[in-house]
């Protein structure tokens, strides 16, 4: 049994294989799974070629466009950034492209994810560590605000 998520991403895959001609942007938007908003923040950086218009000057937007804001929307929802994208956008539109250099993006991105991974790690381990200190009792003194008042801790030197 399909979830309701699943149910409306086969009907916005079912309406794009069907489209004929151009669509508006709130139905290209919606197709894509993304937001008008989030549409026209990619045609001004971009990431997509500006859209043609109507005469009303409403945007229209094909099927290709669609498939492409779909790419750039499922690119943020994993995290790469917009210049990631589009260099992974690049690599997508070339025929002749190396899934050598796709790799390597990908690869690079879940090094900076781990990272963050482990900053965040460390941040929470380091919180946990305050909220336990704390007594909570309505009293003024406060580890964790004493924490927050100390200078922060300088990083080492690069050994020459």
């Amino acid at each position: 049994m399909k979830t309701r998520g699943e149910r409306k991403a086969s009907a916005r895959q079912k309406d794009i294989m069907e489209l004929k001609g151009s669509v508006k942007i709130g139905a290209a938007a919606g197709a894509a799974g993304i937001t008008v908003k989030m549409a026209r923040h990619y045609e001004a950086t971009g990431l997509l070629p500006p859209a043609d218009r109507d005469e009303g000057g409403s945007r229209l937007f094909t099927r290709a466009d669609i498939h492409t804001l779909r790419f750039v929307g499922r690119g943020r929802s994993l995290g790469f950034s917009l210049s990631a994208i589009r260099k992974l956008l690049s690599l997508w539109q070339d025929a002749h492209r190396s899934n050598t250099d796709t790799l390597h993006l990908a690869e690079t991105h879940m090094a900076d994810l781990l990272h963050k991974q482990s900053e965040l790690a460390t941040m929470i381990g380091t919180l946990q560590e305050l909220i336990n200190a704390c007594a909570g009792d309505g009293r003024p003194d406060c580890p964790i605000l004493d924490d927050l008042a100390e200078p922060l801790p300088v990083a080492p030197e690069p050994a020459d």
